[in-house]
């Protein structure tokens, strides 16, 4: 049992043990009435990966009473599919029902599904498939209407967390050693696992199996999953103690330190794509909208030096390094960036709020997306009260503009922006 993944090992067995989909496995649920009856046509469960589609379609495999077929589309085609079928016919006198579960079904061409669309309708078989793709997209219209959608939800903290601690209680039969989690190392193993059970069990089971301490927290966690960035070279510490030398000067604005580090960098023989991607960077991150040219420019020096080559193409390094250094510097971007990142670690990936999810087809009107969104363009100045953080971010701030340079004016349009929002809440409420 301990070379059976985590995932599956745990995978529920009934609809009672099935974590943070209540409004289709709790007992007196619709669904889960008309799976238990036997009473059920062609479906699609719809949702992100790791909150129960498979695990749904595995549940209902284990009624004797269907011929069931698990079949993947990423894998599988129509071959295999007129075998089942000519199975299923010569069981249709015997009154028992084909239930064919394809999983990832998106992955099937419109051809497959073309196949599929006469058998779904005239009952040789029940059609059970499970996405993770928006079915009005990815399903011809015609088998679509054949289907019945039922949305399965991403996974709340406190149910990976339940997940998690279920799996933690059943250690022995996974792991053959004793190690612990702390209760921070589970909070960032909900962080990381952008709501999904699967990934969130893969990693506590690799991260129980890799790390030696007998007690894992948040540290241990975070520099387990992290990736590792390559280095462009390996010329040794003088190299980028010079490349040092070359953001450090530019950074103090003085534009002949910059040039000669610059030039000392290009005569050792680095090669100039390198150096422009670090010139690229520098423009994003240390003068950032204070000088919004600066990465334009910077850009343009990359192919330019992409059509000259070298030495001619060298002249639009020098000529970037020039700007660069007298360009008037922000990090503001860089530090919204930064914000952001923290935030979405912190409070892991919130869902879309429904006003402002794309509602292009009835199906998705229905369940409510879009409702309620305002067209800003239809306000004076295109201005109106509406808010677009999720729910538990309502007023977070992470971009603050300085007052140098371009970010200036920045700074006066986010202020009057901010003031009309706050007047037009105001007047509504």
């Amino acid at each position: 049992m301990k070379k059976i993944p985590l995932a599956e090992l745990l995978r529920p067995a009934a609809f009672d043990d099935v974590v943070g989909q209540e409004h289709l496995t709790s007992l007196n649920s619709p669904f889960r009435k008309m799976i238990e009856e036997d009473n059920f046509s062609s479906f699609i469960l719809w949702g992100p990966p790791g909150v129960g589609k498979t695990t749904i379609a595995k549940i209902i495999s284990k009624n004797e009473g269907l011929n069931f077929y698990h079949f993947s589309a990423a894998s599988s085609g129509i071959p295999e599919l007129r075998r089942i079928i000519k199975d299923s016919k010569s069981l249709l006198s015997a009154n028992k029902k084909t239930v064919i579960f394809i999983d990832e079904i998106h992955h099937f061409t419109k051809t497959q599904q073309d196949f599929l669309l006469p058998y779904t309708e005239d009952g040789t078989i029940t059609l059970l498939a499970a996405t993770t793709e928006n079915p009005s997209f990815q399903l011809n219209a015609a088998l679509l209407s054949r289907l019945s959608v039922f949305i399965l939800y991403a996974l709340p903290e406190e149910s990976i967390e339940k997940i998690l601690l279920r799996a933690i209680k059943r250690m022995d039969q996974w792991l053959t050693k004793k190690v612990s989690f702390t209760d921070d190392g589970i909070k960032t193993i909900i962080s990381l696992s952008g709501k999904d059970a699967r990934i969130a069990l893969s990693i506590l089971e690799s991260s129980a199996k890799a790390i030696s301490k007998k007690s894992i927290d948040k540290n241990d966690i975070e520099n387990f999953v992290k990736l590792t960035t390559l280095k462009f070279d390996k010329k040794g510490e003088e190299h980028y103690n010079q490349i040092s030398a070359l953001h450090k000067s530019l950074r103090g604005s003085d534009v002949d330190a910059a040039l000669y580090w610059g030039k000392r960098i290009l005569m050792a023989g680095e090669d100039p794509r390198y150096l422009l991607r670090r010139l690229i960077r520098f423009a994003a991150e240390d003068i950032g909208l204070a000088d919004p040219n600066a990465l334009n420019l910077a850009v343009s020096a990359k192919e330019s030096y992409e059509f000259l080559g070298s030495p001619e193409g060298e002249i639009g390094i020098i000529e970037l390094i020039i700007y660069l250094a007298l360009s008037p510097k922000s990090n503001s971007v860089y530090i919204a960036e930064k914000n952001v990142d923290a935030k979405i670690k912190a409070t892991g990936y919130l869902e879309v709020s429904f006003h402002i999810r794309n509602a292009p087809t009835k199906l998705m009107k229905d369940i409510g997306y879009g409702k309620g969104y305002e067209y800003s363009q239809n306000f004076k100045n295109a201005i109106n009260a509406q808010d677009y953080l999720p729910e538990k971010l309502k007023g977070t701030i992470f971009y603050n503009p300085s007052d140098r340079g371009f970010e200036e004016k920045l700074k006066k349009r986010l202020d009057y922006i901010k003031k009309t929002k706050k007047r037009l809440k105001d007047e509504k409420n």
